[in-house]
């Protein structure tokens, strides 16, 4: 029964801290475009399409 009482303060602390990391990563952008990195490895980057296209989606 001890054990109990150590392991629920422990798994409520590491809960805290899961759900704190995951508010930080959501808060810095990391789920912000789920699709860009996927699509971007399929992209040659000696294209100079995929380049003008680049830049186009820039100064927009």
């Amino acid at each position: 029964m001890d054990i109990i009482a150590a392991l629920i303060p422990i798994s409520i602390v590491l809960l805290v801290v899961a759900t704190g990391a995951f508010l930080w990563a959501l808060r810095g952008g990391q789920y912000d475009d789920l699709e860009g990195p996927a699509h971007r490895i399929l992209h040659d980057d000696d294209d100079p399409a995929h380049h003008a296209a680049a830049d186009l989606k820039k100064n927009d």
